[in-house]
């Protein structure tokens, strides 16, 4: 499916800051411009400002490539039986050929510049980095390149109709293995083998709705390792979960490229008054933050909505990191935007979408977090992972694990 409403927006921006074309080639900037996402990294996209779009690709992603949008797509072959060769020298031909198609010889030509989040496509990703300069000025000598991070950060920043609803198919996934995973949570289960249960279900969305490669992660923090869960990354051990146990379940699906932020917090077994007492924080402050979510709206006031209501049920430095961030074409990148932060400037704008993740951590007790994925639209937020939005959701019966033990 072609994206129009894609097209044109980088086409108006190109013209805005007048800039011929852009190219890129990190992964997800590639399936920003192109609607195709690289499995092991090494395409190169690039769009001009009369809307067109031209793919260079590994010849054996060609028949993947041309899911995507691209007007025109040339190949490359990265690895060969003749000569040794590097990427860069493997795809210079290709990249020549595609600039004499464009007219772009002579152009004004942005290009990623700067430090970046990346989700990994695959287990071995190449990265082209500073090469890309190198291989800009060898191919296109006469063209002015210019650093276009920020004008790639907004563009990603807002997404189209057909880019959350791509979203929203990798939030349904997730659906499916949350719904499974917790079908067989139970006591005795390392944490790895929790995190499995979740994650197996993953890669069963390829082929929904068109989906051609769905996985992603998973992974679970137990006991008092879920106070840890306020750090920069999740990782599940091998402690055996203990009944009574809190069960935090971080999961991070994709479709096509289009990932998810999602966390659920289990309980297995009744919950005692602290605990009722900290996921009815956590939920009063979920839905402050909802509520607070408009067109026009600073990002810093969602913050503020559920951050003062965890302060006023005395967890105001038990919720350890911002409110959210920007997801969609990354996992997790805490700067991407929109930031749902303290001090961000950012005003909502219909398109965005985020995650909105009101926790509480206690050091050697344990920790609750509850993270949806919401688009921004004119009437206010829609909530993509409408599951288990309930603590009666997230209490896990001990009659049913001792079945599942069984």
């Amino acid at each position: 499916m072609r994206d129009h409403d894609r097209i044109e927006r980088i086409r108006r921006g190109l013209q805005r800051v007048q800039l011929d074309a852009i190219l890129c080639t990190l992964p997800d900037y590639v399936l920003l411009l192109s609607g195709y996402w690289p499995v092991i990294g090494a395409s190169i996209a690039i769009a001009t400002s009369e809307g067109r779009i031209c793919l260079i690709v590994p010849e054996d992603e060609l028949e993947l490539a041309r899911t995507g949008w691209a007007d025109e797509i040339h190949t490359f072959t990265p690895g060969r039986l003749d000569k040794l060769q590097s990427t860069s020298e493997a795809a210079f031909q290709a990249l020549q050929a595609c600039a004499h198609e464009l007219g772009i010889s002579h152009a004004r030509i942005g290009y990623e510049h700067g430090a970046a989040s990346e989700p990994a496509s695959y287990v071995g990703m190449y990265l082209y980095g500073a090469s890309i300069v190198q291989l800009l000025i060898e191919t296109l000598p006469q063209a002015a390149l210019v650093g276009a991070d920020t004008l790639l950060a907004i563009w990603a920043m807002v997404k189209t109709p057909y880019e959350v609803e791509r979203i929203h198919t990798a939030c349904e996934i997730a659906d499916k293995a949350f719904a499974a995973g917790a079908g067989r949570l139970r006591p005795g289960l390392s944490e790895t083998e929790a995190a499995g249960l979740f994650r197996g279900h993953l890669s069963q969305g390829t082929g929904r709705k068109g989906v051609q490669r769905a996985d992603g992660f998973a992974f679970c923090m137990s006991g008092h390792n879920s106070a840890k869960a306020s750090g920069a990354f999740a990782m599940s051990r091998a402690r055996k979960i203990q009944p009574g146990d809190l069960a935090l379940i971080h999961c991070n699906s994709y479709a096509d490229g289009y990932w998810t932020d999602i966390t659920r917090t289990y309980s297995l077994g009744e919950p005692d008054r602290r605990r009722e007492q900290i996921y009815g924080a956590i939920f009063e402050a979920r839905a402050a933050a909802l509520a607070a979510i408009h067109p026009g709206v600073r990002a810093s006031a969602v913050d503020h909505a559920a951050r003062s209501i965890l302060a006023a049920h005395g967890f105001e430095k038990e919720f350890k990191h911002p409110t959210g961030h920007g997801v969609g074409f990354a996992a997790i990148a805490h700067n991407a935007r929109p930031r749902i932060h303290p001090k961000s400037e950012e005003q909502l704008q219909e398109g965005m979408v985020f995650n909105i993740e009101p926790a509480v951590y206690v050091e050697g007790w344990g920790g609750i977090r509850h993270c949806d994925m919401v688009a921004v639209t004119g009437g206010g937020a829609e909530v993509l992972t409408p599951f288990q939005l309930r603590m009666e959701d997230l209490i896990l019966d001990p009659r049913h694990m001792l079945r599942g033990a069984a």
